[in-house]
């Protein structure tokens, strides 16, 4: 058994880089020739508890570590970068993430941008900063307000800023930042210094907004395969009278075609099943590994334990031709009378059905010591440490049998994954 300090020794220098000389350095190169993992994975699988899975991939410290399709870049690599900026895409290509996604929105001359919602950029930008982009924002910006007796906060801060607010040269001009908002702020610099504190502002000095056709290059030129999003609109559509769901969903699609992007690379999802079915029927070179997203969570009636609740069923969503769906992992795990972390009904059916399973999100929790929070909401009795995600992910890949997962740092994932040759 090697020992974690040795381990961490060795891969400390491929996290800790200058983000302007990381830049430059992708900028001379045609693609990513090594993949570097840093210290994270080291920390973790210094935290597990002594058994079998510390002891195989403490065996695996000295690599070697590459590429994997297993490992998704969640909005690039979120935890550190901001997310869905061409700074996040590299990071998450160096870190071994086979697969990247750009999450699709459009702006107010129907152009395709990469953002997480149509109505995050002023948590994700330095829109409210720029006051002739602010004065554009849905809803301008609104100061906390506080009880002038007690201090007692009445009205937290707000604001809505929206890609179909501006036009694409616009989009341009703004900046991305780490996810956050000070509900408590008075003036837009406190409202925008909302970072949470297990995440850090250390690379944001670029913060480089993409369009969806500048991903797909981007990707392409890493050697990333690639899974846009369909992000729903938050505006009334027909946007502008004419722009349809359908269109829009086929105009994602479109710019595959016109980069001349082989469809097997592409992983197009859609938290609507009808994005799904329409792309099956209209493009079933792409639709066919189109992803659906599972959020019926958010259904009242549904309950992950009990199949009957669950509509359409699994074996409803084969005979569609739907072959990929994708819940977030807790809906994958349960605990055993032992405390065991195991397979739940949900994924036992899913697998039965013939679908395979994508799933979502690790190293989004921050630290794990709580029970991990919404992501591990079933296990959580089980989740005790920063190691233990690697207990969840160990019965996710080797149990539950799942293609990929989504993580705001692929590092973590790659180094699982090259570790147990997925």
């Amino acid at each position: 058994m090697r020992n974690s300090m040795n381990f961490a020794a060795i891969v400390f220098c491929g996290l800790f880089y200058s983000s302007v000389a990381y830049a430059d350095t992708l900028d001379e190169q045609n693609s990513i020739s090594s993949v570097q993992i840093g210290v994270r994975p080291a920390y973790l699988v210094s935290d597990l508890e002594e058994g079998a899975l510390k002891e195989s991939l403490e065996a695996c410290s000295d690599g070697p570590f590459y590429t994997t399709d297993f490992s998704i870049g969640h909005r690039g690599a979120g935890m550190q970068f901001p997310e869905h900026t061409k700074e996040s895409y590299e990071a998450a290509a160096l870190m071994g993430a086979g697969i990247c996604e750009c999450d699709v929105t459009f702006t107010k001359d129907r152009e395709l941008v990469c953002r997480h919602s149509q109505c995050d950029l002023h948590t994700t930008t330095n829109i409210l900063s720029i006051p002739k982009l602010a004065a554009k924002c849905s809803e301008p910006f609104k100061p906390a307000e506080f009880d002038p007796k007690t201090g007692e906060l009445i009205k937290p801060a707000s604001a809505k800023c929206c890609t179909s607010d501006i036009t694409l040269s616009e989009f341009k001009q703004l900046k991305g930042k780490m996810d956050g908002a000070n509900s408590n702020a008075k003036t837009v610099a406190e409202y925008m210094d909302g970072t949470p504190g297990w995440r850090t502002d250390l690379y944001t000095a670029h913060g480089t907004l993409m369009t969806h056709a500048e991903s797909i290059e981007l990707f392409h030129k890493l050697g990333m395969k690639m899974t846009p999003e369909l992000k729903a609109p938050e505006v009334k559509m027909p946007f502008g009278g004419d722009f349809t769901q359908e269109k829009y969903a086929q105009a994602m699609i479109n710019e595959y075609k016109k980069a001349g992007i082989d469809p097997k690379n592409v992983f197009p999802q859609s938290f609507n099943l009808n994005d799904v079915l329409f792309w099956l029927k209209n493009d079933p070179q792409f639709g066919k590994q189109g992803v659906y997203l599972d959020d019926r969570y958010d259904i009242e009636t549904f309950d992950v334990a009990k199949p009957e609740t669950w509509s359409p069923t699994m074996e409803e969503l084969f005979a569609k031709n739907v072959r990929i769906i994708a819940p977030p992992m807790w809906m994958l795990l349960t605990t055993n009378a032992k405390g065991e972390i195991v397979p739940s009904e949900y994924a036992k059916r899913a697998k039965a059905a013939g679908l395979e399973i994508i799933t979502w999100t690790l190293e989004r929790s921050g630290l794990l010591k709580d029970g991990g929070g919404w992501y591990y909401s079933t296990i959580k009795d089980a989740i005790h440490k920063d190691g233990d995600m690697l207990v969840a992910l160990d019965v996710l890949a080797q149990q539950v049998g799942i293609l990929g997962i989504f993580s705001d740092w692929p590092a973590t994932v790659t180094y699982y994954a090259n570790c147990k040759g997925l």
